[in-house]
């Protein structure tokens, strides 16, 4: 059985159980009040032997309905414990069904940071020749350095954060690759990722559960790009932490987790912003 099927079986015992519950609390409450009518008839010494014979007659009814409620509660107890008995059993069968998607889920996991840690390790040992030398041209012009920063982030962060953070830049002056701004309809979304790369200076990794996401590709792409201009250039690759804990990045990638980041648990946009302007002057100078 799957998982889900194990865990539709723990429910239904627990509804079923829950059901058996409060019937054999009607059943203790009836059984209890039936006894107490019985010992609530009283006959007086003066009684006729008609009346004392209806009043032993009305004892003995509740006594019987009494303890006809207590067979019934001892019946339904013997339900319950037959139905935890068997909740037990398909709730350590749950867990261990549970233990071994788990661990096929890590495994697949652990093959992907592999994968993805060797082609950043690659991407930081190419190099370029140490000097290439050329004349600029007016063509050489689009060329030139021109943003400050490159933010790099999921489409779903752009609401919850990113457009905030963007707007914080822009309104310390600082020049900012974005790409709501920067691609436009039927553009190469690729063509333009990079330049926006190669003409930043410094490259925001907005770091979120949806950034990470197995099937993100262009995040992979442009985080590849920031890592191999980083190792080219010294191009300084700044994270920030939105809805991610220390682990998740560690098991993302341990290369991201040791750089010194910001996080949205902490920081607003604008506590960022100023931080990013404080940065800029050490590049220009």
């Amino acid at each position: 059985m799957s998982v889900e099927q194990y865990q539709r079986t723990v429910n239904s015992l627990d509804k079923e159980i829950a059901e058996l519950e409060k019937k054999k609390a009607a059943a203790d409450k009836k059984a209890a009040d039936e006894s107490k009518k019985a010992e609530s008839v009283s006959i007086s010494k003066n009684a006729s032997a008609t009346t004392i014979k209806s009043k032993l007659n009305e004892i003995d009814r509740h006594n019987k309905a009494s303890n006809k409620a207590a067979t019934e509660s001892a019946e339904f107890g013997k339900k319950i414990a037959d139905k935890r008995a068997k909740r037990n059993d398909a709730y350590l069968k749950l867990q261990k069904e549970q233990q071994k998607e788990q661990k096929a889920q890590q495994k697949v996991m652990d093959n992907i940071k592999k994968e993805y840690e060797n082609r950043i390790a690659e991407l930081e040992k190419q190099s370029i020749p140490s000097a290439i030398t050329y004349n600029p041209t007016t063509d050489d012009v689009n060329s030139i350095e021109q943003y400050d920063v490159f933010i790099s982030h999921a489409w779903e962060d752009k609401e919850d954060f990113v457009d905030e953070l963007y707007n914080a830049l822009t309104a310390l002056g600082i020049k900012v690759w974005y790409d709501t701004s920067k691609i436009k309809w039927g553009d190469s979304m690729r063509k333009k990722i990079d330049e926006g790369l190669k003409k930043s200076k410094f490259g925001i990794i907005v770091l979120s559960p949806n950034y990470i996401a197995e099937n993100k590709y262009w995040t992979k792409i442009e985080l590849d790009g920031l890592f191999q201009l980083e190792s080219i250039n010294g191009k300084t690759i700044l994270p920030i932490w939105h809805h991610l804990t220390k682990k998740e990045v560690t098991e993302y990638s341990p290369i991201i987790a040791s750089k010194l980041a910001m996080t949205t648990a902490t920081m607003t946009a604008e506590d960022i912003a100023k931080e990013m302007l404080e940065l800029i002057p050490k590049v220009s100078g």
